[in-house]
């Protein structure tokens, strides 16, 4: 490496002693860890000590900041164990700095350990060769356990190493261990072998939307994780207390991924995919591609409308309910358009209609009867007007209260409805009643939540209400006193909850992932391309602040509502605030699968340039043809092989031959990946089903291969 003799950098002996000295290193590391951590759980044992002195509201209170910050803090020191220190920087100055998961200091607050997203630790992914800054050597330390197993070293700036430093040089450069490493089914973290590309994304400042293109393989998701994390980490005080969202294509890839951010220290994320936002509803499949696209246009928030207007109605003939309680045409309509005119969602609009018709029942009451209708008895007889059931019975369904549910299911199952609110689209969007919600359903749900609002609150509950405001003013008073304002890990709001509540301690992940109306500070989403018009409005929703990390390859659209392009997407709702970064280098597929993949993109995407492959590989893709279309005889009779093994299969085969689609595929990776009949796959899940294997592709087909691939082959 960098022109040194093998003897220089693989002496035995040379290693033996390195290896000594950053395993004495690691040692005490993990030794501070262990102080620091047992700290942090005496200090939770303090804080929830029965025994503990004062028994007042501001006490219990000041434990309870106490205590939750100190759980978290021991959390995230729980999950650095693993790969806990990773990287030494030598620097020309002869200062040496570690790197890890986490920082640690002395008892003398003197630097043991850098966390990795702190300035200082920056150089470990940006120092390159050609531009080494002030740095000499980085070395890569590889543990299992709490045991150091290898070292590998690079030498950035040979002239600024003695001779004593050259001769110490050990290993083989990191980033192509990595790659050449099987696959386990889980993520693991990339945090030691992170590409200076793919640092600018990460560091890459939290105001705004942030897009992230690039082709398969490139990191893209790794790159949105560890932003995840260095954003938690750099914005505690703006994050933390908010959380952050983020959003994958299906289950199978937040399995994939559940284990990084935790690794990284962070526990504050919330993982969902689309059809899993609206809580209390977990979405059964997806629709049929042109069910999809009538249910994924923007125009499906006016359908929305639309219907709900259908339910705030006005009698042509007025009402007349006997015993002189009537109220004319006109009147009906006039407290129809004042509600709607209130621009209150329509639940709580309905206290308004429904009070302004009884006081127009009672006034004509009044008036029938001779009596005057003074201030005594507008304030009882509409009260009195609405426990009769027949007056309920006449108001109640003229501006009916309504769930989201309620109003998705009748909009999509009645058909005078569907004609009425959605002509254009009212043949794909109608379906029997009873079907289970699709991945599709859920932003509708979503939007109906929005127009619907909540039930206005009774007399009891504006009494709560303003209980509710006393123990936030107290809660914010306790965070004052004890100088948590600024960058607490709790805010007024929590306090308020666990003051109210004896029961179990919840995290901001846990409060988040139960509230539809939670505004999280970041969100982060993962495959965006297949993102619909109408998913983004209820991605957006969830973070008011406008601050996303999208993260998606247009060339790799399978969604018939997806994006085309960014602009399209984005423009709509945060015109000027997104920008973009490119990774163009693919980390994961090996040279001779990719030449495949390009081919499949350039009949697709002929203005797209596919990533470059920097994994050489050793073997062509297997062609495996199957004369009489026995796949799972062909799939039986494969040779093993080592790592994991992904069989990709069109949607018709794929339950049969116990394989994956692509939309199932999406985002994961596998060693070795065998593509069921090409030619049944659309090009764009062709390009995906051939970008997932980072050793081997085989292909096994029936029908003959597509002409693009048939020519490489």
């Amino acid at each position: 490496m960098n022109g040194l003799p093998p003897a220089a950098r693989d002496s035995s002996g040379v290693l033996a002693e390195a290896l000594r000295t950053e395993q004495h290193r690691l040692t005490r590391l993990y030794d501070r860890l262990d102080t620091v951590r047992e700290r942090a759980r005496r200090t939770v044992a303090g804080a929830h000590d029965a025994a503990a002195p004062g028994g007042t509201h501001q006490a219990r209170l000041e434990r309870e900041v106490r205590a939750r910050e100190a759980t978290r803090h021991a959390a995230r020191l729980d999950a650095v164990e693993r790969g806990l220190c990773f990287g030494r920087l030598d620097e020309r100055d002869g200062t040496v700095r570690y790197i890890g998961r986490t920082g640690l200091t002395d008892d003398a607050y003197e630097p043991l350990l850098l966390d990795w997203r702190t300035p200082a630790a920056r150089p470990f992914y940006t120092a390159t060769p050609a531009d080494p800054g002030t740095v000499v050597r980085r070395r890569h330390l590889h543990t299992r356990g709490r045991t150091l197993t290898g070292l590998d070293d690079e030498a950035l700036d040979l002239a600024g190493l003695d001779d004593s430093g050259r001769r110490a040089l050990v290993g083989e450069a990191a980033l192509l261990a990595a790659l050449d490493r099987e696959r386990t089914g889980r993520m693991g973290s990339a945090v030691a072998t992170i590409q200076a590309e793919q640092d600018r994304v990460i560091r890459s400042p939290l105001r705004g939307a942030l897009v992230v293109q690039g082709g398969p393989g490139t990191g893209k998701t790794l790159a949105a994780l560890h932003r995840a994390a260095y954003l938690l980490f750099t914005h505690r005080a703006a994050l933390e207390r908010r959380g952050v969202l983020l959003i994958g294509p299906n289950p199978g890839f937040l399995r994939y991924i559940d284990e990084v951010l935790p690794a990284l220290g962070e526990t504050e994320v919330v993982l969902r995919t689309v059809g899993e936002l609206y809580p209390g509803v977990t979405a059964a499949g997806t629709d049929a591609p042109a069910t999809a696209v009538a249910k994924g246009g923007p125009w499906m928030a006016g359908v929305l409308r639309r219907a709900l207007a259908a339910h705030q109605s006005a009698p042509a003939e007025g009402l007349d309910l006997g015993e002189g309680l009537t109220v004319s045409a006109r009147a009906c309509a006039q407290a129809r358009d004042a509600a709607r005119g209130l621009r209150v969602p329509h639940n709580r609009a309905r206290a308004f209609y429904l009070r302004t018709l009884l006081d127009a029942l009672a006034i004509a009451q009044a008036l029938s009867l001779g009596r005057p209708y003074d201030a005594e008895e507008a304030h009882y007889a509409p009260r009195e007007l609405w426990a009769r059931a027949d007056v309920r019975a006449a108001l109640d369904p003229l501006w009916p209260l309504l769930t989201p549910q309620g109003l998705v299911e009748r909009l999509l199952t009645d058909g005078e409805l569907l004609t009425e609110a959605a002509p254009e689209h009212a043949a794909a969007l109608l379906r029997p009643p009873g079907c289970p919600w699709t991945a599709e359903d859920v932003p509708l749900l979503d939007e109906a939540a929005e127009l619907l609002g909540e039930e206005r609150p009774s007399a009891t509950t504006d009494r709560q209400t303003d209980n509710d405001a006393d123990e936030l003013s107290f809660a914010q008073g306790v965070l004052t006193i004890t100088g948590q304002t600024d960058d607490v890990l709790m805010d007024s709001a929590a306090l308020a909850e666990r003051f109210r509540d004896d029961g179990p301690q919840r995290s901001t992940a846990e409060r988040a992932a139960d509230d539809r109306t939670w505004a999280y500070g970041h969100v982060v989403v993962d495959e965006a391309q297949e993102l619909s018009a109408m998913a983004w409005r209820a991605v957006l929703r969830r973070v008011p602040a406008g601050s996303l990390t999208i993260v998606g390859d247009l060339a790799q659209t399978g969604s018939p509502a997806g994006a085309r392009s960014w602009a399209e997407m984005l423009d709509p709702h945060l015109p000027g605030r997104w920008r973009e970064e490119r990774l163009t280098v693919n980390y994961r597929t090996p040279e001779p699968i990719m030449a495949l993949a390009a081919a499949v993109l350039r009949t697709v995407a002929p203005d797209r340039q596919p990533p470059e492959s920097i994994r050489p590989g050793t073997e062509r893709p297997h062609v495996v043809p199957v004369p009489d279309a026995d796949f799972a005889t062909a799939l039986a009779r494969l040779p093993g092989t080592p790592g994991t093994l992904g069989v990709i299969a069109p949607d018709d085969l794929a339950a049969e031959l116990g394989a994956v689609t692509v939309a199932a595929a999406k985002g994961l990776e596998f060693d070795a990946v065998v593509v069921v009949e090409p030619a049944a796959l659309r090009p764009r899940d062709r390009y995906v089903a051939l970008t997932r294997a980072t050793r081997t592709l085989t292909l096994l087909h029936h029908r003959p291969l597509p002409p693009e691939l048939a020519a490489l082959l």
